[in-house]
């Protein structure tokens, strides 16, 4: 199966320096049988740069948000007013209030700029998955309930949910990511990773027997400290994977220290990158 990705925003700046960037990712992912919108960015610019570099996207099958952050769900509601109404699919968790601590007990919104009662006002088609593992076609795999495998990735323990009135810290228990099947082996889009990227990929190693060829996206090393970094690309190289696209909030440092262990099999995906598998 024929994939093409059209990273539409993210944290850093275009090659030829014509597209909008900032602190958010999207993605337009085209298969031979689907076209896919992950992510939405956090202010909707995503749409300038679909325009800029001639993608459509008046007639996606599928948006996949991959968790319940402003900088992932932020464009929504642009895209809806803008482009119309796709199937939205989510984590069953997703419209939990997420907060970030700014200060000791200061809590700031870092969630979603909608809510469940807009989807049913905009007669939006709303999945919200609790599976495991959902086959949207044959070679597009929905993953979800990820598992922890190691003890190096610790979740951030400034980001919390709001329930009533109490603050819990998230374990951000509706991130989804998704899986393409190509002949290559299996291409796994991330959108931040906040459960670990190794988690994740491990997760997905035990559910599929299909090897890992590609991971593209936020892999959330920003704040990583060098043994997390270091255990993180050992991973990594020993799952080995062909391909390591990172992109939004991998971070400097991790974007710097991963080019050098994985040379040719690294790429740095910022905003207007094509890939092509």
């Amino acid at each position: 199966m024929n994939l093409r990705i059209v990273t539409l925003i993210e944290n850093n700046q275009d090659d030829q320096k014509k597209l909008c960037f900032e602190h958010g990712f999207s993605l337009l992912i085209e298969t031979d049988e689907k076209r896919i919108l992950f992510d939405t960015g956090q202010s909707g610019d995503f749409i300038k740069n679909a325009k800029t570099l001639n993608q459509n996207l008046a007639d996606l099958d599928y948006v996949i948000i991959s968790h319940g952050h402003y900088d992932h769900s932020g464009g929504f509601k642009k895209l809806i007013d803008e482009v119309g109404i796709p199937q939205l699919i989510v984590g069953e968790e997703f419209f939990r209030p997420k907060y970030k601590t700014v200060a000791e007990n200061e809590y700031k919104y870092n969630g979603n700029f909608f809510d469940e009662e807009y989807i049913r006002e905009k007669g939006i088609p709303l999945k919200k998955i609790n599976e495991d593992i959902i086959y949207l076609t044959e070679n597009i795999i929905l993953f979800h309930n990820f598992k922890q495998s190691n003890d190096f990735e610790k979740m951030n323990s400034k980001f919390f949910f709001k329930d009533n009135s109490s603050y819990i810290e998230d374990k951000f228990d509706d991130e989804i990511s998704l899986g393409i099947v190509t002949e290559k082996g299996l291409v796994v889009i991330v959108g931040c990773s906040h459960v670990g990227v190794v988690n994740i990929l491990n997760t997905i190693s035990k559910r599929v027997n299909i090897p890992i060829y590609a991971v593209i996206g936020g892999t959330h090393l920003v704040e990583a400290d060098e043994i997390r970094l270091q255990k993180t690309i050992d991973s990594l190289k020993n799952m080995n994977i062909q391909l390591i696209a990172v992109s939004h909030c991998t971070g400097e440092k991790g974007i710097h220290s991963i080019s050098n262990e994985f040379n040719e099999k690294f790429l740095y995906n910022n905003t207007g990158k094509i890939i092509e598998i």
